[in-house]
């Protein structure tokens, strides 16, 4: 039976997540956003448990801008945690991808809230166990990863979003890339289905 755990991205409420299929008598794993992350350190570290991987957009950039920009977001994350500041770690993660600060003020006056504030300490380890201190592309990690891979991105989302899908892609011994003309980050489930059937029924009898 497939399971799935997700985590909501609090600036759109758009999930990050893993998933396994059942491709009988290994896994087939699927990621989107820092699920891709974590789907690719599964594929290191579980090796022939796991029989293909699926990945879309995971979130690693190596522009040295956004880079610098990440070290401060994370420096800003860590002391508002630490000083239970649980509201404002929220605000500054909205603020980071991208929400504008009138919606993010919004925001802090409907019942979600509360919600966004009690799970804030995730992002502690969301972003900086998962992404890495300067979250750089793990292509080293990557050469690893010996199973067939999908490297997906959207040809709608980020510039950056291709760049990274593409230097996994060339990393993994047996990944292929493909962008999904006109989707965003938050891909659409009709258009992402299909392609992941087609890669995973590929090679199966």
């Amino acid at each position: 039976m497939a399971q799935r755990s997700h985590t909501k991205s609090g600036a759109a409420g758009r999930p990050s997540y893993w998933s396994t299929a059942p491709c009988p008598p290994a896994a087939c794993l699927y990621g989107h956003s820092s699920g891709a992350s974590l789907v690719l350190e599964a594929a290191v570290k579980l090796g022939s448990k796991v029989e293909k991987i699926a990945l879309y957009e995971p979130p690693y950039n190596d522009d040295p801008a956004a880079q610098r920009a990440w070290r401060e977001y994370i420096r800003g994350i860590t002391e508002a945690l630490a000083a239970n500041r649980r509201g404002d770690a929220v605000a500054l993660f909205m603020s980071y991808v991208g929400m504008p600060a009138d919606q993010i003020d919004g925001m802090r006056q409907t019942p979600y809230w509360p919600i966004a504030e009690a799970i804030a300490p995730t992002l502690a380890y969301d972003h900086t166990a998962i992404l890495g201190k300067d979250n750089s592309v793990p292509t080293q990690r990557a050469e690893r990863v010996l199973v067939p891979a999908l490297v997906m991105n959207g040809g709608a989302s980020f510039p950056f979003m291709y760049d990274t899908a593409r230097a996994l892609s060339e990393a993994m011994p047996h990944a292929e890339l493909r962008t999904l003309e006109g989707e965003t980050h938050a891909v659409q489930p009709g258009v992402l289905a299909p392609v992941l059937v087609g890669f995973l029924a590929q090679d199966r009898s």
